[in-house]
C-alpha cells in the first residue's frame, strides 16, 4: 500500500493507472476506521482494479461548538487496517493543501434544497462542507466509482445530486449500514460513549424498527404526528431527540399517500454525543 499526501504525486500516480485502463474506486473517510468503513473498501475492491482511500478530517463540515478538535485521529492504526485489505493508496492531504486560501476564502459547493432540511436544518452549513470536500476529492482522485455508507443517508443523496448536477463522470454507490450485534450503527462517534450510554444507544435502532413496523402494518395517515410520538418515546428512553423524520426515500421530501418507498431518519443525543441512523420502509 502506498501512502500519498501530496496532490501532485497522486495525480501522477492516477495518470499511470489511466494509461493502463484501470477502474479506480474511491472511499473518502475522516479516519478512525471501523468495520463500516472497511466494508466500503471491500465493496470497492470487489468492483474496481485500484482502490484509493482518503483520510481527512474536514473542518468545513463542522459547525461552531461541534467536535472538530475532539474528533478521533488514529492514522497509523487506520493505515494498518487498510494494508490488510490490500488498498492501493491511502491519501492523506493536509488542511493547507485542501484549503490553501483558508476556509473563509474557499470556493464552495452547495446542493440547494436538500442541504437545508433534516440534518441540514440542525447543522447549518454542514452539507456545504461535505459537498465541497467531496467535490475537491473527486477532482483530485478522479475515480470511476465512489463508495459511501448508507448510514449517512442524507449525505449520500446530497452527493448523488451534486454528481448529477455537475455532470461528473463517475458512479456513486451506497453500501448498507454495518451494525454492532445489538443493532447500533457503527460510527466513529460511538467511541465517545461511556459504558452507561453505550447500553442505551442501541435503543435508537429498536425504536426505529418499531416505527417501521407500524408504518408497514398500515399506520400512515398522519406522519408528522407519528414522528412526534416516536420523538417522545426516544426522550422517555433517555435520549435528547433532535428529530424523527419519515420521508420519501428518493427526494427526502414529505411523503404523499401514494409514496411507497420511504425512509425513517433519526438523530438523537446520548449525553453530548449525537447519533444518527435510518431505515428504509417499503409501504
Amino acid at each position: 500500500m502506498e501512502s500519498i499526501s501530496d496532490i501532485h504525486v497522486l495525480r501522477e500516480t492516477r495518470r499511470d493507472w489511466q494509461m493502463q485502463n484501470k477502474v479506480i474506486g474511491f472511499v473518502p473517510t475522516m479516519g478512525n476506521l471501523h468495520n463500516g468503513h472497511l466494508q466500503l473498501v471491500r465493496e470497492a475492491k470487489a468492483q474496481c482494479d485500484i482502490v484509493v482511500v482518503s483520510i481527512f478530517v474536514n473542518p468545513m463540515q463542522f459547525g461552531a461548538n461541534e467536535d472538530l478538535d475532539a474528533y478521533p485521529r488514529t492514522l497509523e492504526a487506520d493505515k494498518e487496517k487498510l494494508a490488510t485489505l490490500n488498498v492501493d493508496v491511502v491519501f492523506t492531504p493536509t488542511i493547507s493543501q485542501m484549503y490553501p486560501r483558508g476556509l473563509e476564502q474557499q470556493t464552495f459547493v452547495e446542493v440547494p434544497g436538500i442541504s437545508s432540511m433534516i440534518c441540514g436544518a440542525s447543522r447549518p452549513g454542514h452539507f456545504r462542507g461535505v459537498a465541497t470536500i467531496v467535490c475537491k476529492l473527486f477532482n483530485m482522485v478522479q475515480p470511476n466509482k465512489a463508495f459511501f455508507g448508507q448510514k449517512d443517508f442524507q449525505q449520500l443523496r446530497v452527493i448523488k445530486l451534486m454528481v448529477q448536477d455537475l455532470s461528473m463522470n463517475l458512479e456513486v454507490y451506497g453500501v448498507p449500514t454495518e451494525r454492532e450485534v445489538d443493532g447500533l450503527a457503527m460510527s466513529s462517534r460511538n467511541g465517545y460513549l461511556n459504558a452507561e450510554q453505550r447500553c442505551l444507544a442501541p435503543q435508537l435502532y429498536k425504536v426505529m424498527t418499531a416505527l417501521k413496523k407500524e408504518i408497514e402494518e398500515g399506520r400512515r395517515q398522519d406522519y408528522p404526528a407519528l414522528s412526534q410520538e416516536y420523538c417522545s418515546k426516544l426522550d422517555a428512553a433517555g435520549f435528547k431527540t433532535d428529530y424523527v423524520e419519515i420521508r420519501n426515500a428518493s427526494t427526502l421530501q414529505q411523503p404523499s399517500v401514494e409514496d411507497s418507498e420511504l425512509v425513517i431518519l433519526i438523530a438523537a443525543f446520548v449525553g453530548k454525543t449525537r447519533l444518527i441512523d435510518n431505515i428504509q420502509v417499503q409501504r
